[in-house]
């Protein structure tokens, strides 16, 4: 594996820090295992890597605030205690500040490929949810992809984001990928869990079946519902070799999640979603994830700070237990 890493972040990684207990791996937390040095990682190392991005919130005529997403996600993961002794990267951020977001998207997906193609399981800090086409583009040129692995996408948010405007938005994601699909001949494998019907306009719903879209409705996905999100996991996994999972944080109920641009009035449950989360982590499946729609201007006692930092642990914990 190549000891450099030349990567055209806008915003150099920073060390982290947090509370300290004390020597040893019994003490371990977040902030103790992340390097800034790409040379010290290894091949099955987390590496973060932020998109600084408020512009496809904008362009979708939501309320802004996500691009200081990033910084909030690592100081609420830094000082969470890890049960073993494990590796991380953090490479800093890609920020979108001039309204270019489409060379935003190309610069995230170079530096998403990039390290995928050494080996790290990647964790991309938005941002808006336009930040799943970028991680989107690293995935599709990375080797993952062009050694033939079957992607498949799993959105666990209350939108379908296949919004068909102008410009690309954080309302557009998942129709951009599904154009960039069939434009190389294939049909997007994308599946959405936690969709809220007052949330989608039947136009959407229609481009959705159009598209062959499989989708969980908010409304079946309950603490009663476990089995149904079970079976629709596992069917996802089975339809796929490569997993992206992207996390809109607007998919959790806004008690659990204010700081985000839409909160949801129904919500599924924080702890389906992380039964989810800890499912498809333990798959053994090469996985990407990205967060979404943290806004700390909107957040309340850091409440989806916090619910956000323990998603990804669980799914970074659990992926590294299956790497092991």
């Amino acid at each position: 594996m190549p000891t450099e890493l030349a990567l055209a972040v806008d915003i150099a990684p920073t060390p982290w820090s947090g509370r300290d207990d004390g020597p040893g791996a019994e003490h371990l937390r977040w902030h103790h295992v992340v390097s800034l040095d790409p040379s010290a990682a290894l091949p099955g190392d987390a590496a973060f890597v932020g998109f600084r991005s408020d512009e496809g919130v904008r362009r979708n005529r939501g309320r802004q605030g996500a691009a200081d997403g990033p910084r909030e996600l690592r100081a609420a993961l830094a000082s969470m205690a890890l049960p073993s002794r494990q590796s991380a990267l953090d490479v800093g951020d890609i920020e979108v500040a001039d309204g270019d977001l489409e060379a935003g998207h190309r610069r995230l997906g170079e530096a998403v490929g990039a390290l995928l193609d050494r080996g790290h399981r990647v964790a991309v800090l938005g941002g808006g949810h336009e930040v799943a086409y970028g991680s989107y583009l690293g995935l599709n040129g990375s080797r993952l992809l062009r050694d033939g692995g079957r992607l498949g996408v799993l959105n666990l948010d209350a939108h379908f984001d296949l919004r068909d405007e102008p410009r690309p938005s954080s309302g557009t994601p998942f129709l951009q990928m599904a154009r960039d699909e069939e434009e190389a001949g294939r049909r997007l494998n994308y599946w959405v869990l936690g969709v809220s019907q007052p949330s989608n306009t039947a136009a959407l719903f229609r481009t959705a079946e159009r598209l062959g879209v499989r989708y969980l409705p908010d409304t079946e996905c309950g603490a009663l519902d476990r089995a149904r999100v079970e079976t629709f996991v596992d069917a996802f996994l089975a339809s796929c070799d490569v997993v992206h999972l992207t996390i809109d944080l607007d998919v959790l109920p806004a008690a659990s999640a204010p700081g985000v641009s839409a909160p949801a009035a129904y919500g599924v449950p924080i702890e389906i979603v992380e039964h989810v989360c800890t499912k498809v982590a333990a798959s053994g499946k090469p996985l990407l994830v990205d967060v979404a729609e943290l806004n700390p201007d909107l957040d309340l006692d850091h409440r989806t700070a916090r619910a956000a930092a323990r998603l990804l642990h669980r799914i970074l914990v659990t992926s590294a237990q299956d790497a092991g």
